[in-house]
């Protein structure tokens, strides 16, 4: 096989080869069906704001055999709002106590997750609707869910069912989809502003095994086509 042809080839293979080790594990699902993920996956969570007037926490739980166990708190507040009832109860991030603005949590590829909303005697509420009864309790979309919010009054939010998936935009750098549930709290008024969060995925560097092979590939086209000419 010509040198030339061989070098090509090689540094192809290895370009694809680095370039697959930073490409990001695609969702299996991440809505109110449940997440889970093929691969491991690294996701960051942005608090947006609250309007409930419960002291709340936004935790990631494991559900096995249909029961949910808490794993990781994302978000608590330190009280139930910045200021008591103004802005309908509205909360912001000097409310929040955690350890990073913008946490992030690794999900682990095959297990089932759901994100879990705490809120005071309203209990806890699941993004995953088959552990509230069947109830939605939380809508998951990209820009088009940011603009049928409306942060600032309270108002009944409407065909929830049309925001139940954020996969596509789950991976759109810079982008994210936003979550936003209602804690059942004012006899389930369905406004889906309770607790807004958004989430982005975080891609994969490229690995240094995927660097090492890489330059192992042009190293042996280098080598073979060095042989090739002493020959």
């Amino acid at each position: 096989m010509n040198t030339k042809i061989l070098s090509a080839l090689t540094a192809t293979a290895a370009v694809t080869a680095m370039l697959g080790a930073a490409a990001p594990a695609h969702a299996f699902s991440f809505g109110t069906n449940g997440i889970k993920f093929d691969q491991d996956q690294n996701v960051e969570f942005n608090f947006k704001e609250s309007h409930g007037a419960y002291t709340s926490s936004l935790g990631i739980y494991q559900v096995k055999d249909s029961v949910a166990s808490l794993v990781s708190t994302l978000f608590a507040e330190k009280k139930s709002s910045d200021n008591g009832s103004a802005n309908e109860w509205r909360g912001t991030q000097s409310n929040i106590v955690s350890g990073s603005a913008k946490p992030v949590f690794t999900f682990l590829a095959n297990t089932v997750y759901t994100l879990g909303l705490s809120s005071g005697w309203a209990g806890t509420v699941y993004s995953t609707s088959s552990l509230n009864g069947g109830s939605q309790q939380a809508v998951f979309g990209g820009s088009e869910l940011g603009s049928a919010l409306n942060l600032e009054k309270t108002n009944k939010f409407g065909a929830a069912g049309s925001f139940a998936n954020g996969v596509s935009s789950l991976f759109d750098k810079g982008k994210g989809t936003t979550i936003s549930f209602d804690d059942r709290g004012n006899g389930n008024d369905a406004d889906f502003q309770d607790f807004t969060v958004s989430a982005e995925a975080v891609p994969e560097p490229i690995t240094m095994t995927g660097l090492a092979l890489g330059l192992g590939g042009l190293v042996a086209a280098r080598r073979r086509r060095a042989s090739k000419t002493a020959s």
